[in-house]
């Protein structure tokens, strides 16, 4: 029998799964939400939900991975044989299939605005301009270009295994997106009139905090954490009996919030410079914000040049660390439950990913009729994941962590892998595990569905 693979050290651990974490979610959907919501008050709110629910949630993700070594489809049945759980395994597998097919289309788009940043094509344009762009752009079949470029630059860390490939990527895109975002902060934080963003996130307005806006927050925190896909429960998988899962995943959670809230500090002054407020929703990166940067540095091209190429490099970058963990998820399951070899299984699931997501990407234009419950191909699988799926997924795993797994010890035995748990730690899980995660994920699902409207 094949030894199973592991990270190499605690650094790739903690870079491996934070890029897992971080991705497009972190940099367009943060602002966007905290835009609509209040700003600062809005980030309070999600702090709060990070800590009491995401965090929970991910070391459960992280004890799942690690005590059945398998796959997340195979976890469940390893864990509790016998029982109707393993369906949660096959959801989360499913989930990130389905997920992985159209997140690669908006990954290519990346590519694209990379092209055009380098060419310098959004010199001297207006945002109509950017908006016929992305309409005539997004519905051609250009796009399919860079969904087959975009598949495989994920297929090639992924064949080259968990160490060489997944971890070692990590090790050398994580740095460059923490120093890009920086860089991009600084360049921000320095426009005139950025100090009006600076100050909608850092001086809360408690006015526009509602029931709705803490129901927003709370799903933020967990779709930015990549919760309920089954990443973070295969990358655990490869961790060490050494690894302490509790303060890994507080590692993670500090990083993924960090580059949430460095975003913000990206997108909101140079916004806010030329008096645009960031809540365009999807459009926001590919319609809005090569305007602002346009016209934020419209006096220093080559500032504009810069900003605006270091930041769809960033965003590609953060696309590709989260293409890699969703690819892992289904290489995993596909290479261990059909005995395939690595190589082999990740071929099948690049290229059937590929053949989808034309489908979905092909859905803004020539197959824009083609519709499920009046929605179209794209539509309807990000409807179907982040409003249905995830939450559920979720809230499935929080009861199992904390009533199946608690009950028969395997959840304290995780937990305190060096042998030593503070008991209030542990019983602090255990309660926000039991109680209060499945409630506020049920809320979640239930704000997604549209019934608090």
């Amino acid at each position: 029998m094949t030894k199973r693979a592991n990270f190499g050290s605690k650094l790739g651990v903690v870079l491996a799964s934070a890029g897992s974490a971080v991705g497009l979610g972190n940099i367009w959907r943060f602002p966007f939400e905290a835009g609509n919501n209040g700003g600062a008050a809005f980030i309070i709110v999600y702090l709060l939900c990070v800590a009491l629910l995401g965090l929970p949630v991910m070391i459960a993700e992280f004890m799942i991975g690690r005590r059945s070594r398998a796959n997340t489809a195979e976890a469940y049945k390893i864990l509790a044989p016998r029982t109707q759980w393993k369906w949660v395994g096959r959801l989360g597998v499913l989930t990130g299939f389905l997920i992985l097919c159209y997140y690669g289309v908006v990954a290519g788009w990346t590519l694209e605005y990379i092209m055009q940043a380098i060419t310098n094509s959004f010199a001297g344009h207006s945002k109509e301009y950017f908006t016929q762009h992305f309409v005539e752009f997004s519905s051609g079949y250009r796009p399919l270009i860079w969904l087959v470029l975009f598949s495989l630059f994920t297929h090639f860390v992924i064949v080259r295994g968990v160490e060489k490939g997944i971890e070692q990527s990590s090790k050398i895109m994580m740095p460059i997106l923490f120093i890009l975002i920086i860089v991009l902060v600084v360049f921000a934080v320095m426009l005139p009139g950025a100090q009006k963003g600076v100050d909608f996130l850092i001086r809360p307005d408690w006015s526009k905090v509602t029931p709705k806006v803490v129901l927003s927050a709370m799903g933020q925190a967990f779709f930015s954490m990549s919760l309920g896909m089954g990443c973070l429960c295969t990358y655990a998988s490869y961790f060490s009996d050494k690894t302490n899962l509790a303060r890994t995943a507080g590692s993670v959670s500090l990083i993924d919030t960090f580059v949430a809230l460095l975003s913000g500090f990206i997108i909101f002054p140079a916004a806010f410079a030329v008096g645009i407020q960031p809540n365009a929703g999807p459009s926001l990166v590919f319609i809005t914000l090569p305007n602002v940067f346009q016209q934020a540095f419209g006096g220093a091209p080559v500032l504009a040049y810069v900003f605006s190429l270091l930041f769809y490099v960033l965003l590609a970058m953060a696309a590709l660390t989260s293409t890699i963990s969703i690819h892992e998820v289904i290489t995993a399951y596909v290479h261990e439950t059909w005995a395939l070899s690595r190589k082999k299984a990740a071929r099948i699931v690049t290229s059937v990913c590929i053949v989808i997501g034309v489908f979905c990407a092909l859905s803004f234009g020539p197959l824009n009729h083609v519709r499920f419950f009046g929605m179209s191909i794209f539509d309807f699988f990000d409807y179907l994941t982040a409003k249905i799926m995830l939450p559920t997924g979720g809230m499935l795993i929080s009861i199992f962590a904390g009533w199946y797994l608690d009950k028969r010890g395997v959840f304290h035995d995780e937990l305190s892998s060096d042998g030593h748990l503070h008991n209030v730690l542990y019983r602090t899980l255990v309660i926000l595990l039991k109680f209060v995660a499945p409630v506020a994920i049920f809320l979640i699902l239930l704000n997604e569905l549209g019934f608090f409207i």
